[in-house]
């Protein structure tokens, strides 16, 4: 497994966690109990810090893309997925589709086959959203 698939599934368990307790507990606790090498663990950090600094609009254009789905009801862990996954559409060189391509496949391994449909439509939303409106990663 790549080094950028990794890191986002570490990602996905800092976000996961920082659900249910202090965002840096989350941190200190997921670091010190595992051997990652500096790569991976900078771009977890990296995806979990952009979302933490951009709650406000990623969660936003979740809730303008989840049809009949209040962001709190939603299982948390596909609600971590798509914030990483949204945070990555905004901050990295990453293509889009790439990023939808591996949110569906952590998906796929952290929750269910529903999910990867659920994640699949809300993520194409948002990309085609941030395309129409001319949102690159520059800007933010």
């Amino acid at each position: 497994m790549g080094s950028r698939r990794k890191g986002r599934e570490y990602a996905l368990q800092l976000l996961f966690r920082s659900e249910f307790s202090d965002p840096e507990d989350s941190e200190e606790l997921i670091w010190e109990s595992r051997e990652v090498d500096p790569e991976t663990r900078d771009f977890a950090q990296f995806l979990h810090d952009r979302y933490v600094e951009n709650e406000t609009e990623i969660d936003l254009l979740i809730r303008k893309h989840a049809s009949n789905w209040k962001l709190e009801r939603m299982a948390t862990v596909d609600r971590s997925i798509l914030r990483m996954a949204i945070a990555e559409f905004l901050f990295a060189e990453t293509p889009r589709v790439v990023v939808i391509d591996e949110a569906i496949e952590v998906a796929r391994k952290y929750s269910g086959v529903e999910a990867t449909e659920f994640v699949n439509g809300i993520l194409d939303a948002v990309r085609k959203d941030l395309e129409d409106t001319g949102k690159d990663r520059s800007n933010g």
